[in-house]
């Protein structure tokens, strides 16, 4: 591909010399209109070869260091125009700005943008880059190509004139995070990922754990026309109420069925840790126990003899007894029923894993449960070590995304999903198993888990220690961006780490199906209750009345 030129009437500015740091330059300018924030500007250099290159650059920050004075400012009757020119100067364009860029490189299409670490002369001029180059170099991909997820359009430009396409390759191998505050459109800009990977252009397999049932919406993908293809290709929907969730109590571990169990004295989690030892061993060949083998293990554990040589039951078998019996009867742990790796995950098919009626420790643990299989189903079909007869057979990369983060890998309390979490995002990439997080708390969510996450979605946050998080979670955005943070409206994102060639600003384009987290108009529902209770009010006063006239009615037939 031919070196990338870029295109611009005129120049908006001229270089006035390096910045505080060594990747940064200033500039002085008269235009206000072009320069924003986030903004990409760039210059000219030639290298040794001889060769033009353009080095884009980002404007990071804008000071006016040149205007009238502030007294011909503050008299809102008179036009400062008038005053100046009463003092002969000519006032058409007075202010000067002094503009701050972080240089982002020229670019190459097979190694991405290179910094040439070599700053432009004073006097350089500086021009804005064109909408056409900006398509080019700042998406991996282009929409509609297969791997790509036309996530929006660069916020600072008009009419979506460069649309945002994300790499979809890098996106679910390499993790990535939503992180918003309430209302900023998180789950909004999540269904549009999905949305993306459903289309014929990329027929992903995606398993979502939503704890608030937002995500039922996602129902409309099936006969919709902008999914289908002429090779007949239609994405499938699974959603999975809690009455259809199935865990089998052999894919749990010890720790599993500890966060299940109410608080147990230390020689009760003794005679368990033992018990579900034992356990295994007996079922080594193929794994598979319910909840009488593990109480009966229990009670084998908790037998002592004496001086005598007599097998005596201890007191804890028999309280730890009751407690897994409890647990028993849980709706969502059975002996054999099982969401399997092949029920969950299909190409073209997204599941819904709806856990809204679920208890948090309950949905701790069924998380970890799936996601500890789906890793070990990846892995051991990876490896070959299991027949595609398997229910554990996975041959296709799959993607997981986990709503409300913060509740599966909390920040500062032990969870039983965060190591198993910590596992898969330091490994999945190895066996193609990728896990988006979502959450509207950062500071809530464990730094390790946040920090293996490597392309983020950030959008309007406003709480200091969630901003705080991000400045040490997430460095791929640049402090400049992040600094723009309470200022985004709903509906606008950063974009930013291994998705995107560089860090951009992105307004969300609209769905294709309809948005399952709306805020509800609580006004409207009043002034809808009200009328309608007055309206019943009404007609049980009016029933009486109606009732008389019409006894009357029949008495006076009667008399006739």
């Amino acid at each position: 591909m031919p070196q990338l030129s870029v295109y611009s009437a005129s120049a908006i500015g001229t270089v006035k010399g390096p910045g505080e740091t060594g990747n940064q330059y200033v500039f002085i300018t008269t235009d206000t209109q072009h320069v924003k924030i986030g903004e990409f500007v760039y210059y000219q250099l030639v290298d040794p070869e001889q060769k033009q290159l353009e080095i884009i650059g980002k404007i990071s920050a804008c000071c006016l260091v040149d205007h009238l004075p502030d007294r011909i400012f503050a008299d809102t009757e008179i036009d400062p125009c008038t005053i100046a020119a009463l003092i002969g100067f000519k006032y058409d364009c007075p202010e000067l700005y002094e503009v701050t860029v972080e240089m982002v490189g020229y670019f190459q299409p097979s190694l991405g943008f290179i910094n040439p670490r070599r700053p432009p002369e004073p006097g350089s001029k500086v021009y804005l880059a064109s909408d056409l180059v900006l398509r080019q170099i700042l998406n991996k991909k282009q929409p509609g190509q297969v791997g790509a997820a036309h996530i929006g359009s660069l916020l600072l430009r008009t009419n979506e004139a460069v649309p945002i396409a994300l790499d979809v390759k890098e996106l679910v191998s390499t993790h990535m995070a939503i992180l918003a505050g309430t209302g900023s459109g998180k789950s909004y800009t999540a269904g549009v990922l999905v949305e993306e990977l459903l289309l014929p252009h990329n027929r992903a397999a995606v398993l979502i754990f939503d704890p608030h049932g937002e995500y039922g919406t996602l129902e409309a993908l099936r006969g919709h026309t902008d999914f289908q293809a002429e090779d007949g290709y239609a994405p499938k929907v699974n959603i999975l109420t809690p009455d259809k969730v199935k865990i089998r109590f052999s894919s749990l571990d010890y720790y599993d069925i500890l966060g299940l169990l109410p608080e147990m004295s230390d020689r009760q989690k003794a005679i368990l840790d033992k018990a579900f030892a034992n356990l295994k061993k007996r079922t080594k060949g193929d794994g598979r126990w319910d909840m009488n083998d593990l109480i009966f293990e229990v009670n084998a554990a908790d037998r002592t003899q004496d001086d005598d040589g007599t097998d005596r039951k201890g007191t804890s078998a028999a309280a730890l007894e009751w407690k897994l019996e409890q647990m028993g009867r849980s709706p969502y742990f059975h002996a054999f029923e099982h969401l399997t790796p092949r029920e969950l995950f299909e190409p073209g098919q997204v599941t819904v894993l709806q856990m809204n009626d679920i208890s948090q420790q309950e949905q701790q643990v069924i998380c970890a449960a799936i996601l500890r299989q789906t890793s070990h189903a990846r892995m051991n079909t990876q490896k070959e070590r299991i027949q595609p007869t398997d229910e554990n057979y996975l041959p296709y990369p799959v993607f997981i995304l986990l709503e409300e983060a913060h509740r599966f890998a909390p920040a500062h309390e032990p969870s039983r999903c965060k190591m198993v979490l910590r596992t898969i995002l330091s490994e999945g990439r190895k066996f193609g198993l990728g896990v988006g997080l979502i959450t509207q708390r950062p500071g809530k969510l464990d730094s390790d888990v946040l920090s293996q996450c490597m392309s983020q979605f950030i959008m309007r946050i406003v709480n200091p220690v969630d901003q705080d998080s991000l400045k040490y979670g997430v460095e791929a955005a640049g402090r400049d961006l992040l600094q723009e943070l309470p200022a985004l409206t709903k509906g606008q994102v950063i974009i930013s780490g291994m998705c995107v060639n560089t860090p951009v600003l992105c307004k969300v384009r609209t769905r294709l199906t309809a948005h399952g987290g709306e805020t509800l108009d609580a006004p409207d529902l009043w002034q809808k209750h009200f009328q309608a209770h007055r309206q019943l009010e009404r007609q049980v006063a009016v029933a009486p009345l109606v009732g008389q006239r019409r006894a009357a009615s029949v008495r006076g037939r009667s008399i006739e």
